[in-house]
């Protein structure tokens, strides 16, 4: 579905070419201080800033069957919560409530996103507000959704969001929840920010991933970003129009390729739906 002949003279300005080099770069960051890993049930999840969880009382973090240690396991230190792989979930989950207790966590949403252990197995899950501060890796979900004429169909995410609110955004960007397989979430997250059924979209494909690795504000400046972008586009048929379902999107758009290119490099959109949007133009 990429359009390389009708838009990469347009596309690749220096204005553009330079949004994009610095916006991969920057999406690819050490973390801002010393991170210590984080093992659940023998497992590494993640990774948690040193002193963090130095700020919690830990005798009073979990109850008697869950405590967490600070300990030497192969040379490292690590934060070990030593439990059964039956009990990672709850486990992770006071963890998270310790931390907004100290005001260490990201926005609470009571969803519960996929933690998995080094070999990206699935090991249990986790509030999506404490993900970022515990360094757990995350996936999400975005559609480019075209116009029959080559247009593209954009999206202003709401004031409310806690991201990036009121930034331009692809037709569709959401998180992977826990119960959700990668089609899931796509059909899912288009119909609620969208009000469209993806199978009612034509020339729907898998186009290719993005990935961060960078710092994250969450928790106080203490939080690491670790997620994978999956982007799929298609084309949104002729007298469909998207209509926002769940409060989380101002209103859509529909831009030309250049204009929208334009307003990327003006930092009018989210990076991550501006990389995702270099990745769909292929450059």
């Amino acid at each position: 579905m990429h359009h390389p002949d009708a838009v990469s003279p347009a596309v690749q300005t220096p204005a553009f070419a330079q949004w994009l080099a610095g916006a991969r770069g920057a999406a690819q960051q050490p973390p801002a201080q010393p991170r210590i890993p984080l093992v659940v049930a023998g497992h590494e999840v993640g990774s948690v800033a040193a002193g963090v969880l130095d700020d919690i009382g830990l005798q009073r973090l979990l109850d008697k069957r869950e405590q967490l240690y600070f300990q030497e396991q192969n040379g490292a230190f690590a934060w070990h919560l030593p439990v059964p792989d039956a009990e990672v979930t709850p486990a992770l989950n006071a963890l998270a409530a310790a931390l907004r207790q100290v005001g260490r966590c990201g926005p609470w949403r009571d969803e519960q996103l996929a933690v998995t252990n080094e070999q990206g197995a699935v090991v249990g899950t986790v509030e999506r507000g404490a993900v970022r501060v515990l360094g757990i890796a995350t996936r999400a979900v975005h559609l480019v959704g075209l116009a029959p004429d080559g247009r593209m169909w954009v999206q202003r995410r709401s004031l409310t969001k806690p991201n990036h609110p009121g930034k331009w955004d692809t037709l569709m960007g959401g998180m992977v929840s826990a119960q959700d397989s990668l089609h899931q979430a796509l059909a899912r997250e288009t119909w609620e920010e969208a009000g469209l059924e993806v199978a009612a979209l034509t020339q729907v494909v898998h186009g290719g991933h993005v990935d961060f690795s960078r710092p994250s504000r969450e928790g106080g400046g203490v939080g690491f970003m670790r997620e994978r972008i999956d982007w799929f586009s298609a084309q949104v048929p002729e007298g469909q129009v998207p209509r926002n379902q769940d409060g989380e999107v101002d209103e859509f758009a529909l831009l030309p390729i250049p204009l929208l290119c334009e307003r990327v490099a003006q930092g009018h959109f989210t990076p991550e739906a501006g990389l995702v949007i270099g990745g769909f133009l292929g450059l």
